[in-house]
């Protein structure tokens, strides 16, 4: 089952950002995934919009930006400027959803939403037909190297059922310890985007690791 790739900047080495992007770009990736945490709404700080900016100067793969942050609103227009081509916020802590999902599109990005493992599906029933993703979290958000919490399948599965009942576009992605050993499963479940961390940047070949996890979607 086909799938597109994003490998996450979380797990690369942070010495060597230009240099861990251009491996995976070997062979195509179809988006970097950047997760952006302030240290509120998950328990670790990592990039801002100068991070976004400076990857953007060194790679024309898209940029699939994650706001794992306690008040995304204020930082759309920065990260959009900076050069995010997509900007997913959480349910958890976007009160105004229509508003902010509206406004990421106005700047001209894709617009997702988030849900984290306890987070019901049918949160998103009145917004999913305006989305251009849904992320379900597979992990509780805040470190690389998690692993996978089964019940996100059955969440994926949910999620594909709500777009569909509701004329939705939206591309289910699908975050938090995926490997080869369980990519074929969320795949089967509906999820189209992969973020792919730790299972491809902590690896000896990132580029064969992004080939392996593409092979072991179809593999089913």
């Amino acid at each position: 089952m086909s799938v597109s790739i994003a490998p996450s900047i979380l797990a690369a080495d942070f010495t060597r950002l230009g240099a861990e992007i251009a491996r995976v770009e070997a062979v195509a990736v179809e988006y970097i995934h950047v997760d952006v945490m302030d240290g509120h709404f998950v328990p670790n700080i990592t990039f801002g919009p100068p991070v976004v900016r400076a990857l953007r100067q060194i790679t024309n793969v898209p940029l699939d930006v994650h706001l794992m942050i306690a008040d995304p609103d204020r930082y759309l227009e920065a990260f959009v400027e900076a050069g995010a081509a997509s900007l997913t916020v959480h349910a958890e802590v976007t009160p105004h959803l229509h508003r902010t999902v509206q406004r990421i599109h106005a700047l001209g990005a894709r617009a997702g939403v988030a849900i984290n493992p306890a987070t019901p599906v049918h949160v998103l029933e009145e917004i999913v037909d305006d989305l251009d993703l849904v992320l379900v979290m597979s992990v509780n958000p805040g470190f690389t190297g998690q692993a996978f919490l089964p019940m996100a399948v059955r969440k994926i599965e949910a999620t594909r059922a709500l777009i569909a009942a509701r004329g939705g576009r939206a591309t289910i992605e699908v975050d938090g310890g995926i490997d080869a050993s369980n990519i074929a499963q969320v795949a089967h479940a509906g999820a189209r985007l992969i973020v792919a961390g730790a299972s491809v940047f902590h690896t000896p070949d990132p580029a064969a690791a992004v080939a392996a996890l593409r092979q072991a979607a179809v593999d089913r």
